[in-house]
């Protein structure tokens, strides 16, 4: 999309996200101490799935990693002996994605682009050219059309080639904390402020939010605190992948994710939260998926 096109939702997320990087960068939740000691480890759902999506390793592999931030995943994956292309719509976090890998040795198998998800195709121009496409954590909620979405994961996939995909499970997104002064509800071992039902899981229209706080830094305040998300239900993700030319190879739910979605749920010591007592509601979500040969 030229900036003359550019649509107003894109151009508030893409605000929030520019502004989010170098909180993010400064941040005690993505911390870089084990990538730069060359020991970049992922979140423990993608350590204990992704060996099914490269059982031979990573050496070689050509990654392309979807809405990629600032890239610390993306280089992750380098490490392991990957060629990674990282792209995002932010620049601020492309351009810090880059320094990181020079940072880190990693330029020589790692590149970084600066697109709109929509734009890919034409930001990089390479059909059927990988072997894995990753995308986790905070993506498909900032997109207004998942079909597309997964086209666009076909096009690039080889034949035959793997698709990974992680994030918040849309049945948890139809929750959020309960409103100042609300009562407490009794989770299997004391008060708790429950999520309480926000929005309909099956919502077609945008939301339009207005949330200053920051998942990374519980301290910042996001000046560019509008953003505009969608609810995607999980059976219009699996069908938009099978759709465009993917087969379904696994479907995991998750009762923890990588960020305190609700305030009551409590780390777990391994870059987890969960919920204090017995799982309530999944949380999380992850697939595996491969791109038909036919």
């Amino acid at each position: 999309m030229g900036a003359s096109e550019t649509p107003e939702w894109a151009r508030l997320n893409r605000e929030h996200w520019d502004e989010k990087v170098p909180v993010h960068v400064a941040s005690e939740f993505y911390d870089l101490a084990p990538l730069r000691a060359g020991e970049g480890r992922l979140y423990p759902v993608e350590e204990a799935e992704l060996p099914h999506i490269a059982p031979e390793g990573w050496q070689g592999k050509r990654v392309l990693h979807l809405q990629c931030h600032f890239g610390a995943d993306t280089l992750v994956l380098a490490q392991r002996g990957a060629e990674v292309v990282g792209l995002d719509f932010s620049m601020p976090a492309v351009k810090q994605a880059r320094a990181l890998a020079d940072e880190l040795g990693l330029a020589d198998r790692s590149r970084f682009v600066c697109a709109d998800l929509y734009d890919a195709r034409h930001a990089l121009p390479q059909p059927e050219s990988f072997d894995v496409v990753y995308t986790t954590w905070g993506t498909i909620g900032w997109l207004p059309d998942i079909a597309e979405w997964a086209r666009i994961i076909a096009w690039f996939l080889k034949p035959g080639g793997r698709m990974y995909f992680a994030d918040g499970h849309p049945a948890a997104f139809v929750f959020d904390d309960p409103r100042p002064g609300a009562p407490t509800a009794d989770l299997d071992g004391g008060p708790a402020r429950f999520p309480t039902a926000r929005f309909s899981y099956f919502e077609a229209q945008p939301l339009d939010l207005d949330e200053g706080a920051d998942y990374a830094d519980p301290d910042a305040e996001l000046a560019n605190s509008r953003t505009v998300e969608w609810m995607h239900p999980l059976g219009q993700t699996l069908t938009a992948l099978i759709d465009a030319g993917l087969s379904i190879d696994f479907v995991h739910e998750h009762d923890a994710v990588p960020w305190q979605m609700f305030s009551v749920l409590e780390p777990r010591g391994d870059g987890l939260w969960g919920w204090p007592a017995t799982p309530w509601l999944p949380l999380g979500v992850s697939l595996g998926a491969t791109r038909r040969e036919h």
